[in-house]
């Protein structure tokens, strides 16, 4: 079973320490230096803008990042099993989103058909 992707809300988010990288939605991951880092903010200026998507996917999978990877911005609940299966670890939710509700929706499916960034196997491949 995958982590659990850990939902907070903005006012209770960590704090930027020394080794987080921030952004912006329309930068190439794949041109960052990830030397020392141990967080990547994303940030989802709108919720119909899914870049941050792709930059997690290509962070998780092309790169072989293993930090901790945070949604910023106008994340919603509806966003977060697809955060989690593009690898993101964190997702700092919009104000009047329901973190227990967040919660119950991510508990609803607890594994896919599918592969994705994090579990590369389709279903039927893992070993039970």
């Amino acid at each position: 079973m995958k982590p659990t992707l850990q939902l907070f809300q903005a006012e209770a988010v960590p704090a930027d320490e020394a080794g987080t990288l921030t952004l912006a939605n329309d930068a190439d991951p794949r041109e960052a230096d990830l030397d020392g880092v141990t967080t990547v903010v994303l940030q989802f200026p709108k919720f119909t803008d899914g870049r941050a998507f792709s930059q997690a996917f290509l962070l998780r999978r092309r790169l072989g990042f293993t930090g901790e990877i945070r949604a910023t911005g106008d994340v919603l609940i509806d966003q977060l099993a697809q955060m989690q299966r593009s690898g993101f670890s964190q997702a700092v939710l919009r104000n009047d989103q329901n973190l227990d509700h967040g919660r119950k929706l991510l508990a609803h499916y607890p594994a896919f058909y599918q592969g994705d960034a994090v579990d590369t196997q389709p279903h039927f491949a893992v070993a039970a």
